[in-house]
């Protein structure tokens, strides 16, 4: 560590930084996090195990590090896992709250953990090689546009050299492929009083383009220890180019950030092996000073990586969004990942699949979806990015170097964080939330005619493939500027769902589902519904056959998993929980539906264990809503019951576009604006995605209830609305094939019964048998201790939703060149004679 470590450490600032007193030997010495209550000293427990106290964990109050030699260890893992236990068992029986015997010394330890010894586990989001860009001379300006960029720079008085080049914030060639960002500073909107902390490999204070914005007291790197985040090795520019997309100052240098007044600190955690530390400790250091923390990075994109960030770095992620920002959250934006082309989805990143960060795909300057950015249901907006022959023109290393070759989903995140920047500025009371539903009601559905939207009840759009669209700067901040601060999140768990079946393979799919009722609702404060994850586990000797899809009571489906070909794990989803934003503002009540298969036929087999239902939304009354609680290592205290299973066959499902009764919409929320002047698309009435399957087929939940018809009539084990379908359906062919009978005065007809069906038929399991549990002493299956999960896999959406070998489909067809009639889309931009 560098000297100022040390002294840091002498002042007392050990703990704001890294929690570190001493190096951290990790050859030698096993380190453990604990959380202790407020009367409970760090030394007297460091007593008591015999350890040596290392510090406090960043921010994460009465968090601390203790270590002990190796050889020393086995005593003290069993006697925290004896009080882990102990303490499990006062909280089942109600008794955690009474008071702890007086001769335990250890009673004040509330949680323990060993860590993992430091690795290189996160990458960069790199883009592809690059390709040669076509320089502005080549191509063809909209002479209006090219116009107003000239009186722009003028009323501005911008005069950086390469700002004709960043197309991202002015695009004269292809007119409204651009972040809409030059009314805002028109308007006096740069980023004034807001700090964007870059979490990364470095930031070069001594570059001319970033140092009048450099945010010293934000910034600290944890690769080596000191106050300065100094790029230190040949590769470290990442960091430093995602910076000046952020805040590059407007001066004789480069080019200008989106926000080119704001403050931009750097935090250095990727240029070594990191703990998970130091990790929590970057993602909350200065967390009342920096308002967002862009992150390009995660698990490596090759279709085959499934990997989560542990207990400690997902406390320090929540104590973020409640205490960051004098409580009004920590901003986390993550680039979605740029393993499409590898089969990979931003599903299998915990970081991307996370409710409290805003996981941004990417976009090229021509409006098509580049090959390498990842889809998935918890993606929730796309920025600009490398693709079509050009790519982010930006800051290097260097004291006036610029750089024309930034992008991957690494560029994207950057420039959605400086749009964050930007609605701060002139909203700093917005919460994390107030942000990402400001982003869903003014992101702009894209390329609508490529067959991956689906029409949700609100009247939005959304696509695993662009989230709810491209971020249209100046209509996010003039949104930002009226917004209602929404009230405080409620959320609601379902009790673990039994299954323990086998999953059919090939055409099969296992479905089970949960009810969710208005009492419940009630009961858990919600009012209306943000996020929706699933947590399972799912048995298997080749993970990357499996798929998993959600479908709402309203019918829209989240495409949790979709099989991978590179994943080769001999192993499922243990604990692992999947995240969608597709639900947003539907009503949650009624049938939630999971459907889990097995896409390939062969000797890999795999059983579906259990999950559960979580539903994360805006309370009905603030003031008695809590904060969440610390996350633990398992949820085993939780209800369990049987689930409702059934076999699916495989049938396209459709679309349903209808508001539920009770959606209770009080901010008035429009309906995403289109990118161009085009007509409004037809609404898409068939969801026909493949799943993934290894022969193409595509498969699609329905809809399913335990409520069914009573009567003598076969119910097909589906529900009461469904049978109505089919019967009415079966009738219509009667009556149609009776008046084809008349018309051609036929005598006899031979008919053929044409059993029409829902989305699925089912075939209602009934082998009690095997919906035992598995041994264990919750009834639950056993996990598989100590195994890391691989988080970062799953199918490319190329093959998920297109039906030929082209990357992707791009509808846009034609490049508007105007601004909208409301002026919503693209404001300030000249319009045409």
């Amino acid at each position: 560590m560098r000297i100022i470590s040390g002294i840091a450490a002498t002042l007392g600032l050990a703990g704001a930084v890294s929690g570190t007193l001493h190096p951290r030997s990790q050859e030698s010495r096993d380190f453990f996090a604990l959380h202790l209550d407020d009367t409970t000293s760090p030394s007297h427990i460091a007593q008591v195990l015999g350890a040596r106290h290392e510090g406090k964990i960043g921010e994460l109050a009465g968090h601390h590090t203790f270590s002990l030699p190796r050889d020393q260890t086995t005593q003290t893992v069993t006697l925290l896992d004896n009080l882990r236990a102990k303490r499990k068992l006062r909280r089942r029986s109600g008794e955690l709250d009474s008071p702890a015997p007086s001769d335990d010394p250890l009673d004040g330890v509330l949680w323990s953990h060993k860590l993992a010894p430091a690795r290189q586990r996160l990458q960069k989001r790199l883009p592809p090689a690059s390709v040669p860009y076509e320089s502005l001379d080549k191509r063809k300006e909209d002479p209006q546009v090219a116009a107003f960029r000239k009186n722009a720079i003028s009323s501005l008085g911008i005069s950086d050299p390469i700002f004709n080049d960043q197309w991202h914030l002015l695009n004269s060639v292809q007119p409204g492929h651009d972040l809409n960002v030059t009314g805002l500073w028109l308007e006096g909107i740069t980023g004034k009083g807001i700090a964007t902390a870059v979490v990364d490999d470095g930031l070069d204070m001594d570059s001319n383009d970033l140092k009048p914005n450099y945010f010293a007291e934000g910034s600290w790197d944890f690769n080596e220890g000191g106050p300065d985040p100094r790029p230190l090795l040949l590769d470290d520019k990442h960091g430093t180019r995602c910076c000046g997309e952020i805040a590059a100052a407007k001066n004789d240098v480069c080019g200008v950030g989106v926000a080119y007044d704001s403050k931009i600190a750097g935090i250095r955690i990727l240029s070594k092996p990191i703990d998970d530390i130091d990790e929590a400790a970057a993602i909350n250091y200065a967390y009342h000073k920096n308002d967002i923390y862009s992150c390009s990075w995660g698990p490596i994109d090759d279709g085959a990586t499934m990997d989560a960030p542990g207990i400690l770095i997902r406390r320090a992620m929540l104590n973020g969004i409640q205490k960051g920002r004098d409580g009004k959250g920590s901003i986390f934006v993550f680039a979605a990942g740029n393993g499409a082309a590898n089969g990979d989805n931003c599903n299998f990143d915990g970081y991307t699949n996370s409710i409290y960060s805003i996981t941004v795909g990417a976009i090229d300057r021509q409006g098509k979806h580049p090959s390498y950015s990842e889809s998935c249901s918890a993606q929730l907006v796309v920025a600009y990015s490398s693709g079509s022959k050009d790519a982010i023109h930006t800051t290097d290393v260097g004291a006036n170097k610029c750089f024309d070759g930034h992008g991957g989903t690494s560029a994207a995140g950057p420039l959605a964080a400086g749009s964050v920047a930007l609605a701060l500025s002139i909203r700093p009371e917005l919460t994390w939330r107030d942000l990402q539903y400001i982003m869903v009601e003014t992101a702009v559905p894209v390329s609508e005619d490529d067959g991956s939207w689906q029409i949700l009840p609100s009247g939005r759009k959304f696509s695993h493939d662009w989230g709810f669209g491209k971020v249209d700067t100046y209509t996010m901040v003039q949104l930002a500027k009226t917004w209602d601060l929404v009230k405080p999140q409620a959320w609601f768990n379902s009790p673990w769902l039994r299954v323990h079946k086998a999953i059919p393979e090939g055409d099969q799919g296992l479905l089970s589902h949960y009810t969710v009722t208005a009492d419940q609702m009630k009961q858990a404060n919600i009012a209306q519904l943000e996020h929706v994850t699933v947590t399972m586990n799912v048995n298997h000797t080749r993970r990357g056959d499996i798929s998993v899809e959600l479908r709402s009571p309203a019918g829209i489906v989240s495409y949790l998993s979709v099989a991978r070909r590179n994943d080769e794990m001999r192993a499922g989803y243990d604990d692992w929980t999947f995240m969608s934003v597709a639900h947003w503002g539907e009503s949650p009540l009624g049938d939630w539906s999971i459907i889990v298969r097995d896409t390939a036929k062969n000797e890999d087999t795999g059983t579906f264990i259990d999950w559960r239902l979580n539903l994360w939304g805006e309370a009905t009354d603030g003031a008695k809503q809590g904060l969440h609680p610390l996350p633990e290592e398992n949820d085993d205290d939780h209800p369990y019951e049987d689930a409702h299973v059934a076999t699916t066959s495989v049938e396209a499902a459709p679309t349903k576009t209808g508001v539920p009764e009770n959606l209770d919409d009080h901010h008035d929320r429009p309906v995403n604006a289109k990118p161009t002047a085009e007509p409004e698309t037809k609404p898409v009435e068939d969801e026909k995605k493949p799943s993934a399957t290894s022969g193409g087929e595509t498969a699609s939940p329905s809809s399913t209830s335990s409520d069914y018809i009573s009567s003598y009539l076969p119910t097909f084990g589906t529900s009461k609305r469904t049978q109505v379908w089919i019967y009415a359906s079966f009738a219509m062919i009667v009556v149609f094939f009776i008046g084809l009978g008349v018309y051609f005065q036929l005598q006899r007809v031979k008919r053929r019964r044409t059993t029409a069906h829902d989305d699925y038929e089912f075939e209602m399991i009934e082998d009690e048998d095997e919906m035992q549990p598995m041994a264990g002493s919750s009834g639950r299956t056993q996990r598989r201790g100590g195994e890391l999960y691989n988080a970062f896999a799953g199918e490319s959406d190329e093959e998920m939703f297109s039906d030929d070998d082209e990357p992707y489909r791009d509808g846009l067809t034609n490049i508007p060149e105007k601004a909208s009639e409301d002026g919503s889309s693209q404001a300030g931009r000249p319009e045409k004679p």
